[in-house]
């Protein structure tokens, strides 16, 4: 149960850290156009990357999980969510953790 949740945890951090960089780096266009244009390829290739590699396997470790610890529909739904959301996943990911693992969690 331990493997299933640190690959969860692991996509997490992964979706969560480019979704982040994604979100700042969008946010340039009304802040310094010019720099915002200079990171055309940049921005494409994380929105991408993010969109359509990274957010379905963090989406596959999200059903692994719920299936694996027989959770709710709930935290399913707001594990989803998390993957649109700027910083809910690693606000989730530590939810999650203290829910699944009271006494501590340690690779195995």
């Amino acid at each position: 149960m331990a493997d299933t949740f640190w690959r969860y945890r692991l996509m997490s951090f992964v979706t969560g850290t480019t979704l982040l960089i994604l979100f700042a780096t969008l946010s340039l266009q009304s802040l310094d156009h010019a720099l915002w244009q200079h990171l055309k390829i940049f921005r494409e290739v994380l929105g991408v990357g993010h969109g359509v590699v990274l957010y379905p396997i963090y989406l596959i470790m999200c059903f692994q999980l719920v299936l694996k610890f027989r959770l709710d529909v709930w935290y399913l739904l707001v594990m989803l969510l998390a993957g649109f959301v700027p910083g809910l996943a690693f606000y989730l990911e530590h939810r999650m953790r203290l829910k699944l693992f009271p006494g501590g969690f340690e690779h195995p």
